[in-house]
């Protein structure tokens, strides 16, 4: 049954002179017209020259995490979330936290069917499922199979991306993905270019087109020292974002520690909550992220009431009623239940 799923008419892939062209994302990985080979993702490819999904269903880990540590801080506040993601990347970041999942050939996994996944998030008492860790939007066919169920289970469905993913599956993914957070690492091109190995005008095409979806979306943004910290491109991506997302997008500004081909120094805290301060001056929900203390309340820009308040992951929701400031019925872009 796994070989046969795997062999699954695989979607987004044209075929061309050469062979074959997957246009899920913007590397545009071509295959051979024969023989079998995995693109860059090692999540898809072709075999004996067909399109085929050696990653469908190859899930990585399976874990119940808080919303909050995805981090969503304004989509169903408090709940737990079933957890798994892919073992690949469309991205090559040199300071990627998860490199060892997502950069690697070989990482174990455990094959599960879509059915079997949306059961168990039934049966763990979890929201919905969350596909996340690694870079889920490569994973485009067991999403597909596995959202449907999840909602029927009546589960939501999360997504964590890096944001590389073409505007025509980023639609389709639309229909069945409730809640995303997209990474923005920097606002520069040739921040991208020198440490990624995609174009951040992708990224900025899928904020948008997902902010003007109406789906809920939040966005997260790991500063690093030297390379993305410069206050003036903080004011700029927050113009963009305030302008494209609205102002009351949540921004998740978080602190870098050195991992996988990146040694810098962490960030300095202070560094931190300089960039919260810039970043205030044009959203309205800024938090940081893997600091000792502070920033991560939710504060009505109306009143200044905490509506919620963060220790760690506990969660105290007790300023909210029916997503609003209890206060005074400010709008918190908050999605509850």
């Amino acid at each position: 049954m796994a070989e046969e799923r795997r062999l699954r008419r695989a979607e987004w892939f044209t075929e061309t002179e050469k062979g074959w062209k997957c246009t899920l994302c913007p590397r545009g990985c071509g295959f051979p017209g024969e023989g079998t080979v995995k693109g860059a993702c090692r999540v898809r490819g072709v075999r004996d020259g067909i399109p085929y999904l050696p990653g469908y269903g190859e899930c990585v880990s399976l874990s119940m995490d808080p919303m909050e540590k995805k981090p969503l801080y304004h989509f169903l506040p408090g709940e737990q979330i079933l957890s798994t993601g892919p073992a690949g990347c469309n991205l090559t970041c040199d300071f990627c936290q998860n490199w060892a999942i997502s950069q690697r050939d070989g990482v174990p996994t455990r094959f599960l069917e879509p059915e079997q996944l949306a059961n168990a998030a039934i049966s763990m008492g979890s929201c919905g499922v969350a596909f996340t860790y690694t870079e889920p939007t490569i994973w485009y066919e067991y999403i597909a199979d596995t959202a449907p169920l999840i909602h029927a289970g009546g589960g939501v469905v999360v997504m964590v991306s890096n944001g590389e993913v073409n505007s025509r599956p980023l639609k389709e993914y639309l229909k069945f993905v409730d809640a995303w957070n997209v990474d923005l690492k920097a606002w520069s091109e040739d921040f991208y270019r020198k440490h990624c190995g995609g174009p951040m005008k992708t990224v900025l095409e899928t904020l948008e087109t997902i902010a003007s979806s109406g789906g809920h979306l939040e966005i997260t943004f790991l500063v690093i020292p030297g390379e993305n910290d410069n206050p003036e491109e903080w004011m700029e991506m927050g113009k963009w974002i305030a302008g494209h997302c609205g102002e009351n997008t949540v921004l998740h500004v978080s602190r870098y520690f050195p991992r996988y081909r990146l040694g810098k120094e962490p960030t300095p805290q202070d560094t931190l909550r300089k960039a919260y301060e810039v970043f205030r001056e044009t959203l309205n929900f800024v938090y940081l992220g893997n600091v000792d203390s502070g920033g991560s309340d939710t504060v009505c820009p109306g009143c200044g009431s905490t509506c919620i308040s963060r220790v760690g992951w506990l969660v105290d929701t007790t300023g909210l009623r029916n997503g609003r400031c209890a206060a005074c019925g400010g709008d918190l872009n908050i999605v509850s239940r």
